[in-house]
C-alpha cells in the first residue's frame, strides 16, 4: 500500500522517544483497544502493538498525563463488537452483523462485557478531557474536512480539543492520517509514517 502523506504534523518516534513527567498525552483508539482488549491481537502482530504499550507504561511510570475523550468510546465499541464478530464467524461460518448482535444474546453480552472492561480500564489509566459537540464544532469540523484527510471520529476528537483550547496536541497514535494534521505532535511507531516524516525533512534541508 503506497499513501502520499504531505506530512504536517509534529512526528515522534515513540521507540526512542522518553515521555516526560510534564507531558500530557491525548490517546487515541487504536492504542486504548490494544491497551485493555482482550482480543486485540485477534488477526494482528504482536509486534505492531507492543511499542505503544511499552511507551504507555513508561509514560505512566514517568508521571505524564494520559487523557481521553468521551467521544473515543463510540469508535473503541464499535471495534471491539467487530472483531468479536469476525471471531465468531471464523469459527462458526458466516451471519451478517444484525443478526450477531440481535439473535445471539449471550454472544451480545460478551459484547458488552469486553467494551465495559476496555472503558473502565482506561478511566483507571487516564483522566477526561471534557468536551463539547455543539453546532459550532460540527460546522468548524466540516471545514477542517476539507482540507485534512482524516475520518469522521478524528475529525470531530480534533475541531473538539482544538476549541476547548488544550494548546499543542499530543497524541499518542498509530492512525497516519493525523500526520497531515499541522500543528499538533504525533508520537507513534507507524514506520510508514516515520520514514516519511525523515524524508520530507530531508528534501526541506536540502533546499
Amino acid at each position: 500500500m503506497v499513501v502520499n502523506l504531505n506530512i504536517q504534523a509534529d512526528i515522534i518516534d515513540i521507540k526512542t522517544d522518553n515521555p516526560q513527567q510534564g507531558d500530557i498525552f491525548l490517546v487515541d483508539t487504536n492504542v486504548w483497544f490494544w491497551q485493555t482488549y482482550t482480543n486485540a491481537g485477534f488477526g494482528t502482530k504482536v509486534s505492531k502493538f507492543s511499542n505503544y504499550l511499552k511507551y504507555i507504561n513508561q509514560a505512566l511510570l514517568n508521571g505524564a498525563t494520559l487523557t481521553y475523550s468521551g467521544l473515543i468510546l463510540a469508535e473503541l465499541a464499535h471495534i471491539i463488537e467487530k472483531t468479536e464478530y469476525n471471531i465468531y464467524i471464523k469459527s462458526h461460518g458466516f451471519l451478517p452483523l444484525k443478526e450477531y448482535r440481535h439473535n445471539y444474546p449471550n454472544e451480545r453480552m460478551n459484547v458488552v462485557a469486553e467494551v465495559q472492561s476496555a472503558w473502565s480500564q482506561v478511566k483507571a489509566l487516564a483522566v477526561p478531557v471534557d468536551l463539547t459537540v455543539d453546532d459550532a464544532t460540527t460546522d468548524a469540523a466540516l471545514n477542517r474536512f476539507q482540507t485534512q484527510a482524516v475520518d469522521g471520529y478524528d475529525l470531530l476528537l480534533l475541531e473538539a480539543i482544538s476549541r476547548a483550547g488544550a494548546g499543542k496536541i499530543k497524541i499518542i497514535t498509530d492512525d497516519m492520517d493525523y500526520a497531515v494534521v499541522p500543528d499538533i505532535q504525533v508520537f507513534t511507531s507507524n514506520n510508514n509514517v516515520i520514514q516519511e516524516a525523515n524524508i520530507q525533512k530531508k528534501l526541506l534541508a536540502s533546499r
